[in-house]
């Protein structure tokens, strides 16, 4: 694994430049699990053991071939310590293990079947809600995410990166602790999309939209690629 590791190269994310104004929020194109984070966020299915699919392009899979079977192994005793599956919207915490994250928090998305319901929305919110009390009561100071739910699950992929990014700058704004959070994009395409928009606001508005609202803007640009 270390070698794996060193093949293909950390990212320290104190490297990473932040969102116009905002350097406490950064856009990064690339694999989660090369950054040198204090922990990943992993979107899991309740058992909580990584994907079962060999070779699937899901980030979990990733997450968990990256980090190691003792994360798996680490998983199954805290699933069966706890007796049942894990719910929709609550998050745990476990060592990265082979990762260069220190930490990974696990966290299940809900399932969209049909139009998103109000409950759907609740849940992605309490996905992330749990996730940065986490961050807060272990006092970590960054943490990188992926879409949640966006994929296989079916949730729409700009009300996702809505309340992604309404949770984590309430959070920002009340934490002393959390100085980077990385919005973690895989794909090329998508990148170009947002830095083109970034651009685009830079030379025409210069810094006179707040922190938030920039983020707000480009994640919303960046939702149609996600």
């Amino acid at each position: 694994m270390s070698a794996e590791r060193q093949e293909k190269g950390v990212v320290d994310v104190n490297t990473l430049p932040g969102i116009l104004a905002n350097s406490r929020l950064i856009l990064w194109q690339g694999d989660i699990t090369r950054l040198r984070v204090d922990a990943v966020m992993d979107a899991d299915s309740s058992g909580l053991l990584g994907c079962l699919l060999p070779c699937h392009g899901c980030v979990d899979n990733a997450i968990h071939s990256a980090a190691g079977l003792r994360l798996r192994d680490a998983c199954s005793r805290m699933m069966e310590a706890q007796g049942y599956p894990e719910p929709v919207g609550r998050a745990k915490l476990t060592p990265g293990y082979q990762l260069p994250a220190q930490y990974v928090l696990h966290t299940v998305g809900p399932v969209v079947h049909g139009d998103v319901t109000a409950r759907n929305r609740k849940d992605l919110a309490d996905c992330y809600r749990s996730c940065l009390a986490l961050v807060a009561d272990h006092q970590l100071r960054s943490i990188a995410f992926c879409c949640i739910s966006t994929g296989e699950f079916h949730f729409p992929k700009q009300e996702a990166a809505e309340i992604a990014l309404h949770m984590v700058s309430n959070f920002l704004r009340a934490s002393s602790s959390l100085q980077k959070v990385v919005f973690n994009v895989f794909k090329k395409r998508a990148f170009q999309k947002a830095a083109c928009f970034i651009r685009r606001v830079t030379t025409a508005c210069g810094n006179a939209l707040s922190p938030v609202m920039t983020a707000r803007m480009t994640m919303r640009n960046l939702s149609a690629a996600w």
